[in-house]
């Protein structure tokens, strides 16, 4: 009786509608990808090569498009080891322990998701401005200027990017639990063994995915710095705003210029998408069972 009332069930399909659907469905999506994606990011390399080759490599010898690179790679290099550092302090922190305030630090830590970059940047100025008391202070003793100078663009960027690398730590050590590192400690590991070889090789691949984006972002962060850096050409200028001053010269070469350097910054972003690519393919199956494959 089993077998027959089984035999004279419908076969199911997890997919119930019908082709032509399925078929309008995915064609939408590339449209919108394409139309939203794929045609800007084309239309930038088409603009920055409108003018030969040469025009689009002379960029490169404009001492502020020099100026511009080597600060935007400054700061990334400073922001991110920073925030790798935070990022692995408060995943270990929220998914290790358990404390009073919990549930508002991650909060907090999502915070420059929420607040728009520009009002970021002025509150700064509000704060560490020249004619803050902070900022007087720091001046007046210390000869350090924080906005309108190279520390306020690395404070901005360091703000704007931090909650990347910790957001992709927490949900993997909150899943991964502290079963591997209290096997560890009653074997006789030390704290820093423990986490040296225990607790970084659980979630490496997941700390460079962060690392990854947060490089990125980094990179390409506009409101904030806009704003804490003044814009002072060859001094405070990093690449995205050395774009935005390029193409309000309303000068053809000007314009070139602009796009050959937002064509090295959607170089970096698809390198970024390869190398994130390349991860999920190679270790997907390490990642899956870590719970941070996709």
């Amino acid at each position: 009786m089993a077998e027959a009332t089984t035999s004279l069930a419908p076969a199911t399909s997890p997919v119930t509608e019908p082709r032509w659907v399925r078929t309008l469905l995915i064609a939408a999506v590339v449209a919108l990808l394409s139309f939203f994606l794929i045609l800007p990011l084309l239309t930038v390399f088409v603009q920055a090569l409108s003018m030969g080759i040469r025009a689009s490599l002379a960029t490169f010898a404009d001492d502020d498009a020099i100026s511009s690179i080597l600060l935007t790679l400054f700061v990334a290099a400073i922001a991110v080891p920073l925030n790798v550092v935070f990022g692995i302090a408060a995943a270990w922190a929220i998914a290790k322990y358990r404390f009073r305030g919990r549930s508002l630090l991650i909060s907090l830590i999502d915070l420059p998701f929420s607040v728009s970059p520009v009002v970021a940047g002025l509150l700064y100025i509000l704060l560490l401005g020249p004619f803050t008391p902070i900022g007087s202070w720091l001046l007046a003793n210390w000869d350090i200027r924080i906005i309108f100078a190279v520390p306020g663009v690395v404070l901005a960027t360091i703000f704007v990017t931090f909650p990347f690398v910790a957001r992709e730590l927490i949900p993997l050590m909150m899943d991964q639990g502290t079963g591997d590192e209290e096997a560890a400690l009653s074997l006789g590991a030390s704290g820093w063994q423990t986490f040296r070889r225990v607790t970084l090789p659980n979630v490496k691949w997941a700390l460079l995915y962060g690392v990854l984006l947060c490089n990125a972002r980094a990179m390409g962060e506009f409101g904030a710095v806009a704003v804490i850096s003044g814009k002072l050409r060859g001094e405070t200028v990093t690449m995205p705003l050395q774009i935005e001053l390029y193409y309000q010269e309303f000068r053809a070469l000007a314009q070139v210029s602009a796009f050959t350097l937002a064509a090295v910054l959607a170089g970096l972003a698809l390198v970024t998408l390869v190398v994130k690519t390349w991860l999920e393919w190679r270790y997907g199956d390490h990642l899956a069972a870590t719970g941070r494959g996709h």
